[in-house]
Parts: C-alpha cells; structure tokens; sequence
C-alpha cells in the first residue's frame, strides 16, 4: 500500500502520532484509512495492533460523498518480524512495510536496509536469529 498512497493524499498531515517506540520497530505497515475526523486515536479493527496514526491540519478537506477523511494508521499484524522474528517476514518485509524512521508527515516512507531483515533489529538479536545474508 505504501506505493500506492500519492504525496497529494498525505499533504494536509501535521503530525505523526506513535503510540510505540519506532526505534525498536524495523518496518510498519501503512494504510490510508477512511475516518470521521481530522484529528485524536482512530479506532482500529484489523488483526494485530495500530502503532500510531497521522493527524490532520485544518486545510484537510472531508470526502464529498462520505465526509470522512483519509489518513494513514501504522499497524503489524501477530506473524510481523517484532513478534516472530524467525517467522514469514524474517527477511523482507510486506508490501504495505516501510521504515518507521522514513516516515515524516506528508512523506509516505520507503523499505531500508533494516525493513528488509538486515542489519537485525533488537528483537532479532533478543531471539538470537541469524539471518542470511
């Protein structure tokens, strides 16, 4: 998804809200979610747990058809690299993965090095997993 979210969808955001410390993440999942308002804690209704959210800034304008805005929640899912680090995504990352540390307000971040399984993160190393190389 994170190829799929255009600069002129994230332009009006103001801050980056995390609800976890990125610095012990090697790569989140990104979405552009319908939501009710601008600012404050989206719900959230996918499996895993939402690690932060985007507010946005008053020149951010509702949809005309459904009044809702669109903004990006950041997410893992139980089988991500933090919780199962010899698991699916030991090495490379999803689709929708970026480096948390790209990520700024109205840039849609990239895949690094690190999101893609090297060098290993904290949990990684907490594991013990080597990974190929």
């Amino acid at each position: 998804m994170s190829a799929l979210i255009a600069e002129d969808e994230i332009a009006h955001e103001v801050q980056l809200v995390w609800l976890e410390d990125i610095d012990t993440l090697d790569y989140v999942r990104q979405s552009l979610d319908r939501l009710p308002t601008r600012r404050g804690k989206p719900a959230y209704h996918r499996d895993g747990r939402m690690v932060g959210y985007a507010l946005l800034g008053p020149g951010a304008k509702p949809s005309r058809s459904s009044g809702t805005f669109r903004r990006r929640v950041f997410w893992l899912l139980p089988h991500d690299r933090d919780t199962d680090p010899r698991g699916l995504y030991a090495t490379g990352a999803p689709a929708e993965g970026v480096d948390p540390r790209t990520l700024a307000p109205g840039s849609k971040g990239r895949k690094t090095e690190r999101s893609e399984g090297g060098p290993p993160s904290s949990a990684t190393r907490q594991a013990d997993v080597t990974l190929p190389l």
